[in-house]
């Protein structure tokens, strides 16, 4: 069944969903969610860089502490 005022739109009648049934419209749409899934990714993996650094230069800040007092 067909929506009103939009060609690419059918209402499923058993569910009553509404399904696009343009093919490159999903392509795009699975396209820009793999990209959003990657930068996601991407801010990941610089905050754990960003936290590893933290640790180190701590860690470098105690031993010269140690070496400056012993």
């Amino acid at each position: 069944m067909k929506v009103e005022g939009h060609p690419n739109l059918i209402r499923d009648e058993n569910s009553n969903a509404i399904v696009n049934t343009d093919s490159s419209e999903y392509t795009n749409y699975l396209s820009l969610r793999a990209r959003k899934k990657h930068g996601g990714d991407r801010i990941d993996n610089m905050e754990n860089d960003l936290k590893s650094l933290k640790d180190d230069i701590n860690e470098i800040k105690s031993l010269l502490r140690a070496l400056s007092n012993g």
